[in-house]
């Protein structure tokens, strides 16, 4: 367990769900460094590792590894979060004990897919991942993926524990994530890209965003005014991103965010099946709208 004496763990500001890019099927390792390169300087948190714009389900466990790594290496001074994943207890708890030695600020978990748990399940699942290892956890709550729907009772629970710190929030729940950044024990990010204004707006502690990997300065000033209480401003500057925002998750994410990262020749716009490239009439939507972004 941490000791309960250090500082909480800070969670703030914008964190970037990293991509993977694919060459011939395998992991574009120097694309990654590429990529992690251009972002690290930005003024962003830290960066989200194997979540699911990174397409962690299609990636084995030394894959993942492997591209952790690389950001490690890449940018060492950044914090990363690593997305788990999974609905088997024993070897998810396992996965946790094997990232002990990675340097990591934190574990991004969902609630176990498919099996749908009673709320007491998803306590005890949450609480014996968080004590599998001393690494503090984000709960990733996001019902359309996992089918599980972790209510406001619940996570207020599970903040009673002590490595349990932050929420990624696709809950798709006002009132919920309204009580949570009140109740104020876990720090509340916007996981819904569309979202992210009014939640750091309310009190929120920031986003995880794969939007941001375009447009990132801009995104990171967003959430930078509003933090000042420069509420005026920061709208002038997030107005303008909702047109994105809105094309990058109008096909399944990530391929609309690979097209562009491609045109920009950082990677190939390669993914692993089932997930597909985005169309041709798609990536010129957002070329536009990139094009006028770009526009002083």
């Amino acid at each position: 367990m941490q000791d309960t004496l250090s500082p909480p763990p800070d969670f703030s500001g914008l964190w970037i769900p990293l991509v993977t890019p694919f060459r011939d099927e395998a992991i574009d390792h120097p694309a990654l460094a590429r990529l992690v390169e251009q972002l690290a300087p930005t003024g962003i948190a830290g960066f989200v590792v194997c979540g699911s714009t990174g397409e962690s389900a299609a990636l084995d466990s030394d894959e993942q590894l492997a591209v952790l790594d690389t950001v490690a290496r890449t940018a060492r001074s950044l914090p990363r979060i690593m997305g788990i994943s999974g609905y088997h207890l024993g070897k998810t708890r396992e996965w946790v004990r094997r990232l002990a030695d990675r340097e990591l600020a934190g574990l991004l978990v969902p609630a176990p897919s498919y099996i749908r748990p009673s709320q007491a399940g998803l306590i005890d699942w949450f609480s014996e991942i968080a004590g599998a290892g001393a690494v503090p956890l984000l709960i990733y709550d996001i019902p359309y993926r996992t089918g599980s729907t972790l209510t406001r009772e619940t996570l207020l629970a599970l903040a009673d524990h002590p490595l349990i710190r932050a929420i990624k929030d696709c809950g798709g729940d006002a009132g919920k994530t309204r009580a949570l950044i009140a109740d104020g024990r876990l720090q509340v990010l916007a996981g819904e890209d569309a979202q992210m204004f009014s939640t750091v707006a309310e009190g929120g502690a920031g986003a995880i965003a794969a939007s941001a990997h375009l447009q990132t300065e801009r995104f990171v000033k967003v959430l930078r005014l509003l933090r000042e209480g420069s509420l005026a401003d920061a709208r002038a500057q997030w107005q303008p991103l909702l047109p994105l925002i809105e094309a990058l998750f109008s096909d399944a994410n990530p391929g609309p965010l690979k097209a562009i990262l491609a045109n920009e020749g950082l990677m190939q716009d390669d993914l692993r099946a089932p997930m597909t490239r985005a169309s041709d009439e798609l990536r010129e939507r957002l070329l536009e709208i990139q094009a006028a972004l770009s526009r002083p």
